[in-house]
Formats: C-alpha cells, structure tokens, sequence
C-alpha cells in the first residue's frame, strides 16, 4: 500500500496545475462567459434589493416556510404566478480574489487529496500508470463535478452551463490523473 505521506508532490502539483488550468479558462478561454444572464430591469430589481437591505445569504422565492405552508393553496398560487427563483445575494463591492483564490487552491489540494486515498488503497507501489490515472482521475473529476448536477436537478442551472462545468471537471480529473500516474511510486 502507498502511503499519502509518499504522494505530497503529486497532491500539490495536481492542485497547482488545476488552479493554473481553471485560471486559463476562466481568464483566457472565455467559454463561461454566457453562463450568468443579466435581469430585464437590472436596476429596478437591484434597487429593489437594496431598499429590502437583504442580506448576502441564498433565498427561494417564493419561500415556503414549513411543509404546510408549501402544500397550501395560497403558496401553490404563488408558484403559478410566479416568478420562481433561487437567489444568492453576496457582499456589496468587489469580491476579494485573494482570499477566494486561496480558498479555490484549497479546495483542489482536497480533491487531490482525496484522489490520492482512493488510488494509494487501490494501486500497489510500482502499479500500471492506467490503473493509478484511473483512479486518481475518476475520483477527481467526482470532486469537482458531480455536485454541479445536483445543482441544476434542485436548482435549475442552466444545461449549457452544467456542460461546461463538467468539461472543467473532466480537464482537472485528467490533469490529476496524469499528475498521480506520473510520480506514482514504484
């Protein structure tokens, strides 16, 4: 058996170049440009907000505050008049990008890491680099893309986008793999 404390150069070189691929393709690529659309009447519904001073959290509109409330006639009204929508409202000014990105780094040397369990159980020293891409790589592109469609079931993201998403998924899985097969220990 392979022990993690042996994959601490695959684990951070596969969530170095992820973070790296994610910056090029977010920044560079632009094939995520489309995934948010902008409101009609932006301003008034933002204005809206503002005078309703609601705080950054997730919101469902309409809300139904207990299961009576959502199986009663008044709240099915609600839903047929609509709109129905799932809100999420953040702090006001410019996102901070340093702590997110550290944030974003740390939550790669997760899956690399859990990639790196998954593989080092399953694959002895010295194993057959298809058989540790596999693995390493089924497990990250879990990591980052599965929860995505658990998304749009409950939450609607829109398909195009979700495709994307798991097209990023796949590019991260491949990197680890590749990462994990490399410097797999012999």
């Amino acid at each position: 058996m392979v022990t993690l404390t042996a994959l601490w150069v695959p684990i951070l070189l596969s969530a170095v170049l992820v973070f790296v691929a994610s910056s090029v393709i977010h920044m560079v690529l632009g094939y995520h440009a489309g995934d948010l659309a902008s409101l009609p009447s932006e301003e008034r519904i933002a204005e809206a907000l503002r005078e309703a001073d609601v705080p950054p959290g997730d919101y469902a509109l309409p809300h139904a505050g207990s299961r009576e409330e959502w199986s009663s006639p008044e709240f099915a009204e609600k839903m047929e008049r609509g709109p129905v929508a799932f809100i999420r409202v953040r702090p006001t000014g410019s996102p901070p990008m340093g702590p997110i990105l550290i944030r974003w780094f740390l939550f790669c040397l997760v899956v690399s890491l859990f990639a790196a369990y998954l593989a080092s159980r399953a694959v002895p020293p010295g194993g057959p680099y298809l058989e540790v891409f596999r693995f390493a790589g089924t497990t990250a592109f879990i990591g980052y893309g599965m929860a995505l469609w658990g998304d749009a079931v409950w939450f609607g993201r829109k398909g195009s986008a979700l495709l994307r998403y798991t097209l990023d998924a796949l590019i991260y899985g491949l990197l680890t793999a590749g990462v994990f097969g490399w410097l797999w220990p012999g």
